[in-house]
């Protein structure tokens, strides 16, 4: 699969966009476990071109997590074109516009999911990134507004005349958030529509190496999207890889588990500083699979999300590697 001249391979794997969640640590350390493509948090257009300083941040890429996506997001044309240009200096391979986020400090400003309720002008701006830029732009939205308001089927044509060069659907509308099962018979069904000739992305409820198995077999998607399966456990890019490129997989042994989570701790703390380093990575602990089903964990998960330190953290790891994880 390519998208513009970016080789992807076959069968690509993507980590999704996530606020808080795909900074460069973690991007890169999904990229070492087997991710063909891998997304920045998504960038306020309007808050990059006012050059606020926590969003500029955002855009650090380092060469080994390439390629690599930003996605921009914004209710204006003006605003995501001057961002799309302050982001192609930034360097990445590709642009990615967010008409996806379903979260209401989003989509209640038109941004996000939210311009799925204005079609004229979710094309207009699709149509100006495209022509204000020349990296690939690549945009990633839902099924559309509400259940009773899917869209998807004649809304993926008008984007691929604006000239994008891949699509991103996730199998849910804005009003659905993450409730319910993501649909994907209406992705596939893109997959058959003769009109569509760039890359479509699958995306939503990819939690296994099997579940992304089957999103290939019976939907016939180019590549898929892993997003919240990943919290906490950059493994799954391997797993999935396994996979698909051999028909089985097995898992990391729990040490190499332990040694990626205390690794996540120590770069955000070194990226940002103890105290909110710990505050960002606690996402990824208080979801992380390794520590999923355990017995009487109730009470080792309230003080691993309560700890404020380094040291406190590791202490509780060796103490759950020994309880619960005995050779």
């Amino acid at each position: 699969m390519k998208i513009g001249n970016i080789e992807l391979g076959e069968r690509p794997v993507m980590l999704a966009p996530m606020e808080d969640v795909t900074d460069p640590s973690f991007r890169l350390m999904c990229r070492e476990q087997g991710a063909s493509l891998v997304y920045t948090e998504f960038v306020s257009a309007e808050a990059l071109v006012r050059n606020v300083s926590s969003t500029e941040r955002k855009l650090h890429i380092d060469d080994r997590e390439r390629p690599v996506a930003i996605q921009i997001y914004g209710p204006e044309a003006p605003a995501m074109v001057e961002a799309a240009k302050i982001v192609e200096q930034a360097g990445p391979d590709l642009i990615d516009i967010n008409f996806g986020c379903p979260v209401k400090k989003v989509a209640r400003k038109g941004a996000g999911a939210g311009m799925l309720r204005d079609i004229p002008k979710l094309l207009d701006i699709t149509k100006q990134v495209v022509d204000a830029v020349s990296l690939p732009v690549t945009v990633k939205t839902r099924l559309g507004w509400t259940l009773e308001e899917i869209i998807i089927g004649e809304l993926a044509p008008r984007l691929q005349d604006c000239g994008i060069k891949a699509l991103t659907v996730h199998g849910r509308s804005r009003s659905q958030m993450y409730t319910g099962d993501a649909d994907w018979e209406p992705i596939g069904r893109l997959k058959q529509d003769s009109r569509i000739e760039i890359p479509i992305i699958g995306n939503g409820d990819i939690c296994t190496p099997e579940e992304a198995q089957n999103a290939f077999d019976t939907y016939g998607v180019d590549g898929i999207m892993v997003g919240r399966a990943s919290f906490g456990a950059p493994w799954i890019f391997r797993d999935i890889r396994q996979q698909l490129d051999t028909g089985s997989w097995t898992p990391l042994s729990i040490d190499e588990k332990f040694a990626l989570l205390r690794r996540q701790l120590r770069e955000s703390i070194e990226r940002i500083d103890e105290t909110r380093g710990i505050l960002h990575i606690r996402r990824h602990l208080a979801a992380t699979p390794l520590f999923k089903g355990l017995p009487d964990f109730r009470q080792t998960r309230i003080a691993l999300l309560r700890a404020t330190t380094e040291a406190e953290i590791l202490e509780i790891f060796d103490q759950i590697r020994c309880k619960y994880f005995v050779d």
